[in-house]
This record gives structure tokens, sequence and C-alpha cells, in this order.
């Protein structure tokens, strides 16, 4: 008898053990990843107060919205999208901060627009040092901020070496090129909206990179002064950073005044001062 109950317990705690060790075994099991809010990683946790204070960020429902490549062809030109609803008055958005949470100067740029300039549409190219959300903060008249982000899968594009090597780039430094696409009706009227592309030959050095010949450094050298007017009239203002890809690109659109010269201009962070005019017409 007392066989039988020693035999019994044996096997009830035979089959505890093991009721308890698959439980152990699930929870130590690898689990499906779950994507972390972007609202709330830990890195843009600490972002937002450095940049924005205290201030809330909402939700963008669509009154700006970003397209960016799931997977990046190459990270050190990855192309963005940013779309704006047209909105008029205090509702209307005065300005946008591109950041990229992991790079190592994460406010890629701050594009302010002009009180009228009516602008829908903003496209340019960035660097993506690791796999990181890039965030379109907005802010409109009223001074609300709201929030849209993209998660892409990139790397090594801060310190990716430049297409050209430095003489080459210091010998069309400052260049300017701008095409005007018609309309989308086709036709030459542009007085309801313009859709331009600014191109600037500028290395836009990160101080990330090395110089493939003497293995230094190159030091940072960029863009970081951006202005686009028409006549009097402000169209946007770019505060940039290392982020912004060599060669920087802007293709954007917005309220046209017919017969008004588009006017720009450039200044890096040697002072060097770049700038150019050009009649609105389509290419």
């Amino acid at each position: 008898m007392t066989g039988h109950r020693l035999d019994l317990l044996t096997r009830r705690e035979v089959a505890t053990a093991l009721f308890v060790f698959s439980l152990c075994a699930a929870g130590s099991m690898p689990m499906p990843a779950r994507a972390q809010s972007p609202a709330t990683t830990a890195t843009w946790d600490g972002l937002k107060t450095d940049i924005f204070g205290n201030r809330t960020i909402e939700a963008a429902e669509g009154i700006v919205t970003i397209e960016a490549p799931a997977r990046a062809e190459d990270a050190a030109i990855v192309p963005i999208d940013l779309h704006f609803e047209n909105r008029s008055g205090e509702a209307a958005i005065k300005a946008v901060t591109l950041v990229i949470d992991e790079n190592p100067s994460p406010v890629a740029a701050t594009f302010t627009f002009g009180k009228d300039a009516g602008v829908t549409h903003l496209a340019t190219r960035v660097r993506v040092d690791s796999y990181s959300y890039v965030r379109a903060i907005a802010e409109t008249g009223d001074g609300k901020l709201y929030m849209t982000q993209a998660f892409v899968k990139a790397s090594g594009g801060c310190g990716a070496p430049a297409s050209k090597n430095q003489d080459e780039a210091m010998a069309s430094l400052g260049k300017m090129k701008l095409r005007i696409f018609p309309t989308q009706s086709g036709g030459a009227d542009l007085s309801k909206a313009a859709d331009v592309q600014l191109m600037i030959r500028h290395p836009n050095n990160s101080g990330l990179q090395m110089d493939q010949i003497t293995r230094y450094y190159i030091p940072a050298h960029f863009v970081h002064d951006l202005t686009i007017s028409q006549g009097d009239r402000l169209i946007l203002k770019m505060e940039g950073g290392i982020s912004i890809s060599e060669d920087p690109n802007f293709r954007f659109q917005f309220d046209a005044r017919p017969g008004e010269e588009i006017k720009v201009e450039a200044t890096d962070t040697e002072g060097q001062v770049f700038k150019g005019h050009w009649p609105l017409d389509p290419a």
C-alpha cells in the first residue's frame, strides 16, 4: 500500500514537474515581435521633449501624410514625400519638421511656409543611418502639432561615401537648376498651382564620411539655410542639417502667381551664399 502511494505520488510529481516545465518552456519560446507604437519608442520619447518641449503632439489624421520606402535601395538618398491638407486661416500648416529618430543628428530639416504660399506637396531625399522611424511633425497657425511617421529599413546613410570626389564637388559647388512641370491640365496656366523642382550642387558632407584616399574624415559642410520666394512673397524656407542628401533636391507644389520670378538663396555652413532666379514658365 505504501509502495502504491509512493508510486502514485511519484507519478503526480512527475506530471506536475512536466506541466511546470512546459509552461516555462512556452514562456521562454520566442514569440512574434510586436511592433512598438511609433508614439512610444524610447528614442522618440527623449527626442520629442528636446525638440518640442512639453507641447502636445496629436496624430495627423490626414493633415500631413508621409511616403517613404519600407526598405531603401540606397541609405544615402532615401526619397521622402510629404503631402499637406489644403487648409486656410489659423488651421493652415505653417511649418513641418522632419525627424529621423536614429540618425546622429535626428532633425533633418525644418521647413517654414509662406502665409499664402499654399504648399500642398514637398519631396526631398535624406540619409538614414540605421533602421528608423522617419517622422513629419506639422505645426498649424494656431500652434497645434500633428505627427505622422513611416518606418524605413536602411543603414549607413550618414557615413556613405560621396558619389563624387571633393575636387569634383567643389568645382560645381552651388550650381542650381530649376525645373517647372506643366500643370495637371497640361497647359501653361499657372494661376492656381505650380509643380517645381529645385536641384543644388553641393556635397552636403555629414562629417561622418571618410576620404577614400587619405582615410581622414571629411569635415561637415552642408546647406543649412534655404529660402525660396516668388517676387517678394515667401514660398518656403528650410533650416537643414547633415541628414539632407548630397546635391539637395526639393520638389514642391504651391499657389503660383503668373509673371513673377522664382528666386532662391542658399547658405552653407562655411558662409558661402548661392543665388538663382528663373521665370515661372512650364518646362
